[in-house]
């Protein structure tokens, strides 16, 4: 037993206790106080061996005197030792050693550096507890740990109890909350502590503006980071390089390159020279427009200034070159990137691979991702990803399973993703593999992965393309089975389907639970129905869903225009045709060739000849070729009224168009011969079809004069 500041104690000593030679032997209290002191104040300080000492003295009943206690805890907080530190206290509070303030303030940063937040939180009520005034030093420590730990909230709920309890927030507070609120995104809050901190009299430092700035541009709200930045000018605070960059980001990141070469050149003017951040970020973006050459003169400019390109500017520049279509002269400025002794990143590496793969160049890409690996960077998912979708697009679908099963085999190789199976199973499904990509389907549910929503609107789509429903329907069930929920592009497929499998009431009843289900349908949905009734001779139908569209703001197009109008004069209602026409170039939609050709077409079969050739002469007019149902069609009008000098005319027009010359229009021409006046000389009126033109097309002249010879030889001057 001991009496220690007038209270009893009894401290129990574990038995055994394994003790280190090095620790000094014990003899009296004083000597060990003393040794504490000594061991603490060394320049390699020997914590290891003081806290070993301090346990030892405690299980011999040896207690140092409060004073000492601190004192070890404090030197321990001050070196980081947070461990060592917490056990120190832990012993304190077993032996009824009151810490000082300054033993509390260092405990607050041993849970704020070892995670323990809360514990921190509770520290702060001990000290008022024990009649401590709270300073703003610990509050700032906890501050930080909090917003670090992206728990925002309580650092937000903690700044406004201090406030209460009388604590003034300093700079380091308000700003600790500013960078914490920018990051979270929660730009509203962060602007309203920079006004709260001005009305508190807290000047706004270099720092706080550029927190703002920064968490502002990163969002797009680059116009109010904008105004910050001349807010800050206007109370004379200079600006570096870190908040231009910043400035400069956010609008090259926006596409605004003008304004971020403006600031780049005002920066230059106030004698700011610019770092790597600054170029890369608006080559970058010159990239990004497809301004190659000016990207690669501001990168000569850069070197020039003697500021050394980074691995996100080469690879900007990389991409750029892609973006053009000039994926080997990327390939070219990798090995020059290489030579330099840079060492590019997975990105870069799939950004190259993914522009050959657009260009179609595969053997290069497999090149990439040899040299990638040789390099010792190892591809990931990504660099797969790329690869197959590479491959399908080209349709090299037997490459691109090969591939995807040496990724499988081989544990050297990533996972693969969900992606990488959609990848497969779309390229499959294109190539009307359909056993094959079920089979990978198959793969893909025995390693554990159900698929997403991709997977099921692939099969599903080809399913209805190739005539079984069961199998679509199947797939449907196990998308509600697994919980996913249907999207638009869910239901367009199978809207899509049905329509072209002439199920429409099927279809109308799907387009019908999609709305029912509040997603909107897309212009695709409507002009697929719209298409499929019209054809069907619903017409009135049609025209409800054409209203029913417009009224739900799903603005129409060309597609949805010409299905109408394609409908009106089908159905022999000229009039609602031409409101139509009117209503598309009312809503500043013009005329394709389809819509030319359908009205040319239908007027043409209705006996309007005049009206078919103003529409005839409007559609060249306007640059479009027509194509042979056009001239079809007219051929047919002037011959059922004789006019033959136009029809000779047009046949001139044709040949001179190089128009194809189809089963269909032949026989057209050849009506048309028959029945113009046998005084004149058809041989002579045919044009001469080019050498080139009759390999092209399914006849020649001489065949067309062939056939005339053989079945109305009066017209030639012959018999037959």
């Amino acid at each position: 037993m001991k009496l220690y500041g007038g209270v009893r104690r009894k401290i129990w000593c574990r038995p055994n206790m394994k003790l280190f030679s090095s620790v000094p032997s014990l003899t009296s209290l004083s000597d060990i106080e003393t040794q504490l002191r000594v061991l603490c104040e060394k320049p390699n300080s020997q914590f290891a061996d003081a806290v070993s000492l301090f346990n030892r003295a405690i299980c011999s009943n040896l207690l140092p005197s409060g004073s000492v206690c601190n004192s070890l805890l404090e030197a321990l907080v001050k070196s980081k030792n947070y461990e060592y530190a917490f056990s120190v206290y832990n012993k304190m509070t077993r032996i009824d050693i009151s810490p000082s303030f300054r033993s509390l303030s260092g405990l607050i940063e041993v849970f704020v550096y070892t995670q323990k937040l809360e514990f921190s939180l509770g520290v702060i009520g001990l000290i008022m507890k024990r009649g401590f005034t709270v300073n703003v030093y610990g509050i700032n420590l906890i501050l930080k740990g909090l917003c670090r730990n992206s728990e925002v909230d309580k650092a937000v709920v903690l700044f406004s109890e201090i406030k209460r309890n009388g604590v003034l927030p300093d700079i380091f507070s308000y700003n600790t909350v500013i960078n914490g609120l920018c990051k979270a995104k929660r730009l509203e809050e962060s602007l309203s502590f920079l006004l709260d901190m001005e009305a508190t009299g807290c000047c706004p430092s270099l720092v706080t503006y550029t927190t703002l700035i920064d968490g502002l541009c990163k969002d797009g709200w680059v116009d109010e980071a904008l105004g910050i930045f001349k807010e800050m000018k206007r109370k004379g605070l200079d600006a570096d390089v870190v908040v231009y960059g910043a400035l400069i980001s956010g609008f090259c990141n926006e596409g605004s390159f003008d304004r971020g070469k403006a600031l780049f050149d005002e920066m230059l003017e106030e004698g700011i020279s610019p770092n790597v951040v600054t170029y890369s970020c608006l080559i970058h973006c010159l990239c990004k427009m497809g301004q190659v050459e000016e990207a690669t003169s501001m990168l000569n400019t850069m070197m020039e200034r003697e500021i050394h390109p980074d691995v996100f500017t080469y690879t900007s520049l990389i991409e750029g070159l892609c973006r053009r279509g000039r994926a080997t002269k990327a390939v070219d400025l990798l090995n020059c990137v290489l030579k330099k002794g840079e060492k590019p990143s997975v990105i870069t590496y799939n950004v190259l691979i993914n522009g050959l793969c657009q260009e179609g160049v595969l053997d290069e890409a497999y090149k990439i991702l040899k040299m990638m690996i040789e390099k010792g960077k190892m591809p990931d998912v990504v660099s797969y990803n790329t690869l197959l979708m590479g491959l399908c697009k080209n349709g090299k679908v037997d490459e691109a399973v090969e591939l995807f099963n040496l990724i499988l085999k081989d544990r050297r190789y990533v996972q693969p993703d969900d992606m990488t199976f959609n990848l497969l199973i779309q390229g499959l499904c294109k190539a009307d593999r359909l056993d094959e990509a079920m089979e990978i389907y198959n793969v893909m549910a025995e390693r554990g992965s159900s698929g997403n929503l991709v997977t099921y609107n692939i099969l599903i789509g080809k399913y209805l393309m190739v005539g079984a429903i069961d199998k679509a329907l199947e797939m449907w069930k196990r998308i509600i089975e697994l919980g996913l929920v249907p999207n638009s592009i869910t239901y367009s497929i199978m809207i899509d389907g049905f329509c072209k499998m002439r199920m429409l009431n099927v279809a109308k009843g799907i387009f019908c639970k999609m709305r029912v289900s509040g997603l909107r349908p897309t212009l695709f949905d409507y002009n697929t129905l719209m298409a499929s009734l019209s054809k069907e001779s619903s017409l009135e139908q049609a025209k409800r869903l054409f209203l029913e569209m417009r009224n739900a703001n799903c603005k129409p197009d060309v597609i949805s225009f010409n299905t109408m109008i394609d409908g009106t004069l089908k159905a022999g209602d000229f009039q609602s045709s031409k409101e139509l026409l009117n209503d598309m170039l009312q809503m500043g939609l013009a005329a394709d060739a389809l819509t030319f050709s359908t009205l040319i077409n239908r007027v043409s079969k209705a006996g309007q000849l005049d009206e078919a050739k103003s529409l005839f002469h409007k559609m060249v007019d306007c640059g479009f070729t027509p194509n042979a149902c056009v001239y079809d069609s007219l051929l047919k009008g002037l011959s059922s009224k004789g006019e033959t000098g136009e029809i000779i005319n047009l046949i001139h027009q044709m040949a001179h168009k190089g128009v194809h010359l189809d089963s269909e229009l032949t026989s057209t021409i050849l009506i048309c011969l028959c029945n113009i006046s046998e005084d004149l000389d058809v041989e002579k009126l045919l044009p001469q079809f080019s050498q080139e033109m009759s390999k092209r097309t399914s006849f020649s002249c001489n065949e067309l004069l062939l056939k005339l010879q053989e079945y109305h030889p009066e017209l030639l001057g012959s018999e037959k």
